[in-house]
């Protein structure tokens, strides 16, 4: 049964069986619920229709846009605003409500939401992990991810994972409510997942240079353009993986998260070294076949 609330949320899902009831039940005030289902193998697509959602199949073919553009260009949305949540994504009730207020209101086209990750049984509330702004309610018309690299098998799959929205015009706000982010209940999918990532961080850095849409990295620009020019200093670092470590559990205070803090703050020291020893793969790959 759907809400009355004039919001459409979409769901991008593959073999999200674990999480799709859930996540549904999180979103039920909005008056529209869409699932963009990439060919699940899992019971995905009955349990969402059992949910009450509308199950969109997708299949990519290799090209642009990838599911969440194709979904905001391609649905024939019923509402003006569109939620973007992930499956692994749950909607508090205050969050709720206060989605409810900010649609009725014509002051903004897009607002950030805020996400809690959870790992371990508990928020992480430090680590760098909080705050974790997203850009994802917006006019739909108005608001379409950023295409960064090529659309080489970089073990990203066929969604849109590190990619940000960009909005036409300024008019942003930020809501004050927190969603949850389940990204990680088992070590085992942080560890599956990242190794995915590691993947697409490797084509990346090849590519960065030559990509077409990229938002780029800017000392001067907005957030995420200072976060990126930091990130691009930093990839030239001496013993990253270690620094990573120290940056994320002694400066952003990881270590306040106790144990959960420390393994986190350890597996993102893993994943930095991961993703140089696959870049330089990759490099030591291309060589060998110039030869």
């Amino acid at each position: 049964m759907s809400g009355t609330v004039p919001v459409s949320v979409l769901i991008p899902a593959k073999n999200e069986i674990a999480n799709i009831r859930a996540c549904i039940d999180s979103v039920r005030f909005a008056s529209e619920i869409v699932v963009v289902d990439s060919l699940s193998t899992d019971g995905t697509v009955e349990a969402a229709r059992e949910a009450g959602a509308t199950v969109v199949p997708f299949a990519w073919n290799r090209e642009y846009p990838k599911k969440k553009n194709w979904a905001l260009e391609h649905v024939p949305w019923k509402n003006d605003w569109v939620l973007i949540l992930d499956a692994d994504e749950r909607i508090t009730s205050e969050l709720a409500d206060e989605i409810q207020r900010a649609v009725a209101s014509a002051d903004h086209d897009g607002y950030y939401l805020n996400r809690r990750f959870m790992f371990m049984g508990g928020w992480l509330r430090h680590c760098g992990y909080y705050p974790s702004w997203n850009l994802r309610l917006v006019r739909h018309r108005l608001g379409r991810y950023e295409r960064i690299g090529s659309v080489a098998d970089t073990g990203s799959g066929d969604n849109e994972v590190h990619e940000h929205v960009l909005l036409e015009g300024n008019r942003v706000g930020w809501l004050k409510n927190d969603m949850l982010h389940f990204a990680y209940p088992t070590i085992d999918v942080w560890v599956e997942k990242h190794n995915r990532y590691a993947n697409w961080e490797a084509t990346i850095r090849e590519e960065m240079a030559a990509s077409g849409g990229e938002l780029g990295g800017n000392l001067f620009g907005t957030p995420l353009e200072r976060k990126r020019w930091i990130r691009r200093q930093a990839m030239r670092l001496p013993f990253r993986p270690a620094l990573r470590f120290f940056y994320h559990y002694v400066i952003r205070q990881g270590f306040r998260d106790g144990y959960r803090g420390y393994v986190f703050c350890r597996l993102l020291a893993w994943y930095e070294f991961l993703g140089i020893a696959k870049a330089a793969e990759k490099v030591a790959r291309a060589s060998r076949l110039r030869e």
